[in-house]
């Protein structure tokens, strides 16, 4: 496993459409495990593949509980709305209220291609639509309706 360094929001391929995952193998493999690894170290709690500079529709998401291995994850259903301050590894020091669902429902492959369906509420909601919408190459920056500075809202 290896620490992969993370783009930060100036860097194109955080503004673009990631690819499908069409082959699962040991190159698949290696790069959830340094994602793991590099999300650990970052202590963040979630990772898309084109924050490590890879164009391609795989994510990481800490549920609290597991950390759960997107691959070409398709929400199927949302529901309900929170209002929360959200942040994000690409864009370090910057934060702001963005208003998510509360509830969804993501179908996603695994490492092994199998595909498999998980219902997300608040927190991991909040984290699985902030990932995959990196696999969109949309920023939360674009969602925030207030920002948040060290020293209060702004």
């Amino acid at each position: 496993m290896a620490i992969r360094r993370i783009v930060t929001k100036e860097d194109n391929i955080l503004h673009v459409v990631c690819k499908p995952v069409e082959v699962f193998d040991e190159k698949l493999a290696q790069l959830l495990d340094d994602m793991h690894e590099t999300l650990e170290k970052a202590q963040g709690l979630g990772l898309a593949a084109p924050q490590v500079g890879i164009r391609r529709r795989v994510a990481l998401v800490d549920t609290g509980e597991e950390i759960l291995e997107f691959i070409n994850p398709v929400i199927l259903k949302k529901s309900g709305k929170q209002r929360d301050i959200e942040g994000c590894l690409s864009c370090p020091d910057e934060w702001g209220y963005v208003v998510r669902p509360n509830k969804c429902k993501v179908r996603a492959q695994d490492r092994n291609g199998e595909f498999y369906e998980v219902t997300l509420t608040e927190l991991a909601c909040r984290c699985a639509c902030h990932e995959i919408d990196h696999l969109d190459g949309h920023l939360f920056l674009e969602l925030v309706d207030e920002f948040v500075t060290d020293e209060g809202e702004e």
